[in-house]
């Protein structure tokens, strides 16, 4: 491999990792076994902390690609708790507020989710990593103070129930660049009069990249091999 010239890695990011922690252990596990001081490594696209799966990270002059990248398809695998939310759409924040969810059938989920497929308006979560005068939302959020994000158009190529078992339901979803799920499961949980948030997150798919080719941290540094 020639990190120098450039190289496309295909990462399965661990649970409980920043996407900046996964791109600083690269660099740091590569500059351990080339004799440069300085090598740029960049990831096409961040995950949030406990979600799981695909990462693509570009080193060298590959860094110079990261904006296709980020710019193509994701799929992701979501499990959402419908009859809850937090403050975070997820489990970074404790359950808030409690709803009934016993109304809800198979069919009037799948109703609902025929209303998010397409083009659709979304509104970030303020637990995120958007700039707001140059600091991290999610800093002003997890202080208290209230704040406003500005909302933008998305796309949802597919969205599919893969299972559903209340108060529990797993969907597949392809989406633009710039969809957070976490909003999705908020959103969807407001559209069946109850609330829901995202209990976890898999990102299977970037364009043609696909998890199952990639590779953990681990086998990385364990594997690496300079010709």
């Amino acid at each position: 491999m020639d990190f120098i010239k450039g190289e496309v890695l295909l990462f399965n990011k661990p649970y409980g990792w920043t996407s900046f922690q996964l791109v600083k252990k690269v660099k740091s596990i590569i500059k351990k076994n080339i004799s440069k001081t300085s090598i740029k490594v960049g990831h096409a696209g961040t995950l949030d902390p406990l979600a799981t799966g695909l990462m693509i990270i570009c080193t060298g002059s590959k860094t110079k690609n990261i904006e296709y990248y980020q710019n193509l398809e994701k799929e992701y695998i979501a499990k959402i708790r419908l009859g809850a939310t937090t403050p975070s759409f997820d489990l970074e924040t404790n359950i808030d507020h409690y709803y009934s969810y016993e109304h809800i059938k198979h069919k009037d989920l799948e109703e609902v989710l025929d209303k998010f497929r397409g083009e659709i308006f979304q509104d970030p979560p303020v637990y995120s990593a958007k700039m707001i005068n140059g600091v991290r939302a999610y800093k002003f959020a997890r202080k208290g103070k209230q704040i406003k994000l500005s909302g933008h158009k998305i796309v949802i190529y597919s969205i599919n129930i893969l299972n559903f078992q209340l108060p529990y339901f797993k969907v597949k979803i392809k989406c633009s660049k710039g969809t957070y799920i976490r909003a999705l499961a908020r959103d969807i949980g407001v559209s069946l009069n109850s609330g829901a948030h995202l209990v976890e997150l898999v990102r299977s798919g970037i364009g043609e990249f696909k998890l199952e080719n990639a590779i953990s941290i681990e086998e990385f540094e364990r594997n690496l091999v300079f010709l």
